[in-house]
C-alpha cells in the first residue's frame, strides 16, 4: 500500500497484529487529506491538544477513558468497545487505557501524537506522525 492508494482491502485485525509497540499508530489508509490510523494502547498518554484539528476515536477492543480540560473544569469520558468522540481542537486532552486496548484515529495527515501542546513526553509514548504499516 501506497500513501496515495491501496490496492487491496486492509485487514484492521491484520494490522493490528502486525505490531507491538504501545501508544505508536499505524496508518491503514488516507481519506482525502486524513489519515485512518489504529493502534494498540494501555495505561496513560500525555496532556496534550491539537490546536488546529479535532481528534477522532474509535474503540476496536477494550475501553479507552479520556482526561478532557475544559472551560468549566476537567472530566472524563470513557469509551468502551464499539465507542466513539472526538475532541475537539484546541481541547486539552489526555487518553488512558485500563486495560490493553485497540483504536482507530482519524486525523489530518501529518498530525503528530503528542499535539502542539503537551507535557513532557514520557518514554512509552511515541512522538509521530504515524508509522506505515509494514
Amino acid at each position: 500500500m501506497t500513501k496515495e492508494t491501496a490496492e487491496e482491502p486492509v485487514s484492521l485485525s491484520a494490522a493490528l497484529a502486525s505490531f507491538t509497540a504501545q501508544w505508536s499508530p499505524r496508518i491503514v489508509a488516507t481519506v482525502n487529506d486524513y489519515d485512518v490510523r489504529v493502534a494498540k494502547v494501555e495505561g496513560e498518554h500525555l496532556w496534550h491538544a491539537h490546536d488546529d484539528t479535532d481528534e477522532f476515536f474509535l474503540v476496536l477492543t477494550g475501553e479507552l477513558h479520556i482526561g478532557l480540560r475544559e472551560a468549566d473544569g476537567e472530566r472524563t469520558v470513557v469509551l468502551p468497545q464499539g465507542s466513539v468522540f472526538t475532541v475537539p481542537r484546541g481541547t486539552e486532552h489526555k487518553p488512558y487505557a485500563p486495560v490493553p486496548t485497540e483504536i482507530l484515529l482519524l486525523e489530518p495527515t501529518g498530525t503528530s501524537t503528542v499535539g502542539d501542546r503537551h507535557e513532557e513526553i514520557p518514554s512509552h509514548v511515541d512522538a509521530t506522525t504515524g508509522h506505515a504499516l509494514a
